[in-house]
């Protein structure tokens, strides 16, 4: 009963979480499958190798200095967030350069950067709410623990790691060439560091005011991270305001239709679309011309590059059959 109860707090709320990233990738939703493959890689191999690299390197630093203090505060400060922060931005590193045409905007690498780091915190929430929280404390333990990891430092492993997409999506988007060599390895480089502060501050300062001030902390992060996601996201509304601008004056598409493209909800268009029947056909079509807007934006800046025109082409063609069948 009491690991299932850790299965559960440890899962199910970050499952919460990672639907909750995907929802604000909104206007070009990314492919369901990825995004399950990224949570699995999360939890399978970025944890389970993580686990074992932690654990063999603190014993080498046991080892080494013959204390467990300082085996244990290198671990946390030093070795944790360089092999955690490798092992989780390899998801988004191989999404990058295998699916490039899915990694449109830096929303885009925070959605597969957020879900990898999820997975990765279901593994590791479900470990500490069993072995430290019922394992130490019994019920009371579990709970409190639980309490720590999914209310108050819940977004911790999403928000070190969205460091990493955002630098692979600079890398992405950008026309500097500098900027596509160094914005990956910045991004690498404030994940560790964010995780190193993160895990070494309550450490170093101690006591129950360390905690309280490294949480205090932590919040003024999600927030920054909050707000410029929010900043991200009216950027690509605004792709999809002047790419489908074209396609609206071309007789395309419809006005209704153009306001719901770049409406931050759709939330009309799909009530709409179930009362019909018609739901997928209708995701569809707005997900298609999402991806026509981003395509377009992505020729305008870097030119032919994977062959946006054939795309555009591609998409423009499609539309006309699948709003037949949504609103046909």
């Amino acid at each position: 009963m009491p690991l299932a109860l850790a299965l559960l707090l440890g899962f199910v709320p970050m499952i919460g979480f990672a639907l909750f990233i995907r929802w604000l990738d909104r206007y070009e939703t990314e492919p369901r499958w990825m995004l399950a493959g990224s949570f699995l890689w999360g939890a399978v191999i970025a944890c389970g190798g993580a686990f074992v690299i932690n654990t063999v390197l603190g014993i080498g630093l046991l080892a080494a200095t013959g204390s467990e203090e300082a085996a244990m505060v290198g671990t946390a400060t030093l070795v944790a967030p360089v092999v955690e922060e490798l092992l989780k931005g390899l998801a988004v590193v191989l999404v990058f350069a295998c699916f490039r045409r899915e990694f449109d905007s830096v929303v885009d690498g925070i959605t597969y950067a957020g879900i990898t780091a999820t997975g990765f915190a279901a593994v590791e929430n479900t470990l500490y709410i069993y072995r430290d929280g019922y394992g130490t404390a019994g019920l009371e333990g579990l709970l409190s623990v639980a309490f720590i990891r999914i209310v108050l430092v819940g977004w911790m492993h999403p928000f070190f790691t969205a460091f990493i997409g955002i630098g692979l999506a600079v890398a992405r988007t950008t026309r500097r060439p500098v900027l596509r060599w160094t914005a990956p390895l910045a991004g690498l480089l404030l994940a560790m560091g964010t995780h190193a502060f993160h895990n070494g501050f309550a450490l170093l300062v101690g006591g129950v005011e360390g905690f309280a001030l490294g949480l205090a902390i932590d919040w003024v992060g999600y927030a920054c991270m909050t707000g410029f996601i929010g900043w991200m996201v009216w950027r690509e509304r605004d792709i999809l305001r002047r790419q489908l601008a074209g396609e609206l004056s071309a007789g395309r598409i419809t006005p209704g239709q153009y306001a719901q493209a770049i409406s931050f909800t759709q939330v009309s268009a799909h009530l709409a679309a179930i009362a019909r029947g018609r739901y997928r056909a209708t995701h569809a079509f707005y997900q298609s011309l999402g991806e026509l807007a981003h395509h377009k934006e992505h020729l305008e800046r870097h030119g032919e590059e994977h062959g946006h025109s054939l795309e555009i082409e591609r998409h423009r063609a499609a539309l006309a059959g699948l709003a037949a069948r949504a609103f046909g």
